[in-house]
């Protein structure tokens, strides 16, 4: 899923620069892809696996600047790391990259092992947003097969509730309140009340959709 060659996308105007970081890249076994400006970024199909950005700061013409750029991504929803590099000491759009969630800004000259370490951190963050974002796709799946009580005793076990408390709360037996449990966790895959916290946690929002089939006949 995310363990699959990683993508990098270099990003700067001046080719000795782009094309001596896409060679580093190669020789470490990643995909490369250059691009001498923002626009011919932003007219590329990202890959859908793990990927960085190196981006340079800024570009001459009209094409958008790394900060532009980045705000962009931001607002399209595109979570791709970001790298950044500069020729110029910016003191304020470095703290200003840092703050959007940029990985690192390197100023030029930097060291190879110093760009090659920024990627590597890049590329480590994506794989772990996908794996997340895989996780919360397969529970998703896995909670729509819940019934609307198993949903009901899923949210109260998450709130740290056992089961006569949650049959109390649900005006229904403690035995009844067990079967369904057991159900349940059989069909989530999991084992204990801490798991089941977890999962919800790590649904974030997600979990508002499981409450929607509170209201629904019961079964």
């Amino acid at each position: 899923m995310s363990s699959g060659q990683a993508t990098v996308y270099v990003v700067d105007d001046e080719v000795q620069i782009r094309t001596a970081i896409g060679s580093l890249c190669e020789e470490t076994g990643h995909q490369v892809r250059l691009f001498a400006s923002t626009d011919e970024f932003l007219a590329e199909r990202l890959s859908g696996g793990p990927s960085c950005l190196v981006l340079d700061v800024r570009f001459p013409g009209t094409s958008p600047t790394g900060l532009e750029l980045q705000r962009r991504l931001a607002v399209t929803g595109v979570p791709i790391p970001i790298v950044f590099i500069s020729g110029h000491s910016d003191v304020r759009v470095s703290v200003e990259a840092m703050k959007r969630g940029a990985v690192e800004f390197l100023p030029k000259p930097f060291r190879e092992q110093e760009i090659l370490d920024a990627i590597r951190h890049g590329i480590e963050r994506d794989r772990r947003r996908m794996e997340r974002e895989y996780a919360v796709r397969e529970a998703r799946l896995r909670i729509e097969t819940l019934t609307a009580r198993e949903r009901e005793i899923m949210l109260l076990m998450a709130e740290g509730l056992v089961a006569k408390q949650i049959a109390a709360r649900l005006g229904v037996s403690e035995v009844t309140v067990k079967v369904h449990r057991a159900r349940m966790m059989r069909k989530l895959e999991l084992r204990s009340p801490i798991e089941v916290a977890r999962l919800i946690d790590s649904m974030g929002r997600e979990a508002e959709t499981a409450r929607t089939g509170a209201g629904q006949p019961q079964t």
